[in-house]
């Protein structure tokens, strides 16, 4: 018999509630060189080309300030990709988030607090 694996998490898993419609989702590009991006990642916008890079609180090129959460994984190590986010009015699991290598407590806390300015509450 076949052993089958799945993949996890789920897209959208860290979600709880969202807005009607698709006012809390966009498609956004994400910047190459990132290999592959987990679902639940948070992003942030690089200021130059306006692409997506995870989020990096000791940043200085837009990577410091939280702005989406990725729906489902991504692979950006061939080049850059179109992903769907989470952007806006929505409560997300805090548990559920991940965040760069690197990212501390501080860094969490103040991602957390970006993503609450876009209505992204993180319980």
């Amino acid at each position: 018999m076949a052993t089958l694996t799945e993949n996890l998490p789920h897209a959208g898993s860290y979600l709880i509630s969202e807005g009607n419609g698709d006012i809390s989702r966009e498609t956004v590009p994400l910047a190459s060189g990132n290999g592959v991006i987990r679902t639940g990642t948070v992003l942030a916008k690089l200021t130059a080309t306006g692409k997506y890079v995870p989020y990096d609180n000791a940043g200085t090129d837009g990577s410091e300030t939280a702005a989406a959460i990725l729906w489902e994984e991504r692979d950006t190590t061939d080049g850059d990709v179109k992903a769907v986010v989470t952007a806006r009015h929505t409560t997300v699991n805090k548990a559920e988030l991940v965040w760069a290598a690197g990212v501390d407590a501080a860094g969490i806390t103040a991602g957390l607090a970006d993503l609450a300015v876009l209505s992204i509450i993180a319980r």
